[in-house]
């Protein structure tokens, strides 16, 4: 049978990115002194102004944006990613399950499934696709997610997605399934993170799972995610092969208001495999870019045999709002 071995989570951010210069240029976005203004949130999932979040903020996050500890945290979070790369190089794995989200980068409005396993044989990763007069703060932070300059496809084990797309339906769940991206911008970011971040040298073949997160009125409850999990290590112990599969949750964990009670508690909870916890998180806490914690909750549901190794919080605050990323990467080991 086939056997889990590893388990990741990691966060994906742009600031993953950014060096700290480019910080005050990302908390223009929250301060709607850019292009566009960022859609804020409470900690209670409620929409909010930005001016609301910096009456209500702890005035000690004004020494915490200085260029100097930006630089210090920006540097863990590198040791953390360079971290997690080594041990998928060292797990000897077959396949990589990717556990993401995407937003409104292959899925719109007229198609939106809540949770979709892609099985083609390769997936393709395009170089970056964004206006040439960008600004380079933000051509420099989504760089990370894209090729330098040709498509690259990469590979993906369509035995495993089929067998886990089969099992999840056999258990009750309602999967959408693809073999082919329907734009041609390829992968979506929380994807092209692992394969440009971590899997560098490596290919290893992957099964991108795709939960759809962000978007009401389709997302998976918490229950549902960490359900989804137990299911898919299910469905790799059934099959008949003897592979080594990894997981790894892409994305989160709180942003765009940082919360570092609810970074703690998920993490805690992923650390204890406290299931009964992960699964009962309000849908209103999980709300904007903390709705990404949902992957965590699902790579718990897969990985809880496995023992905790280690794990890294960097809250990487940009604004004397509490606005910016609270950075997260652990990593769960078996036989």
């Amino acid at each position: 049978m086939g056997k889990i071995v590893l388990g990741i989570g990691t966060s994906h951010s742009p600031m993953l990115n950014s060096v700290a210069e480019d910080f005050v240029r990302h908390a223009e976005i929250d301060q709607g002194k850019s292009n566009w203004q960022r859609e804020l949130y409470d900690k209670d999932g409620q929409i909010c102004s930005y001016e609301y979040l910096l009456s209500v903020a702890d005035p000690k996050i004004k020494n915490l944006i200085t260029i100097e500890k930006i630089t210090n945290r920006l540097t863990k979070c590198q040791t953390a990613i360079e971290r997690i790369r080594q041990e998928i190089h060292s797990a000897n794995l077959d396949s990589l399950i990717i556990i993401g989200d995407d937003q409104r980068e292959q899925f719109f409005e007229d198609n939106m499934p809540a949770i979709l396993i892609y099985w083609g044989k390769t997936i393709k990763n395009y170089p970056l696709q964004i206006p040439l007069n960008s600004p380079p703060y933000w051509i420099r932070a989504r760089a990370q997610y894209h090729e330098k300059k040709e498509p690259k496809e990469y590979p993906v084990d369509a035995a495993l997605g089929l067998n886990l797309i089969n099992y999840l339906i056999e258990s009750g769940f309602d999967i959408s399934q693809s073999t082919n991206l329907p734009k041609s911008r390829g992968e979506g970011h929380a994807f092209g993170f692992v394969h440009r971040r971590l899997l560098i040298n490596k290919k290893t073949p992957v099964v991108p799972i795709i939960l759809n997160t962000y978007y009401p009125p389709n997302q998976p409850s918490a229950h549902r995610c960490r359900v989804l999990g137990q299911t898919l290590r299910a469905a790799v112990e059934k099959n008949g092969d003897k592979k080594r599969i990894g997981v790894i949750a892409s994305g989160g964990l709180s942003h765009f208001l940082i919360d570092e009670t609810l970074d703690n508690k998920v993490l805690a909870g992923c650390r204890s495999h406290n299931g009964k916890m992960l699964s009962t998180i309000p849908s209103k806490k999980l709300v904007s870019g903390n709705s990404e914690i949902r992957n965590w909750i699902a790579l718990d549901g897969a990985s809880e045999h496995l023992k905790w190794q280690w794990q890294e919080y960097i809250p990487c605050y940009r604004s004397e709002a509490a606005t910016g990323c609270g950075m997260g990467f652990a990593v769960w080991r078996g036989d």
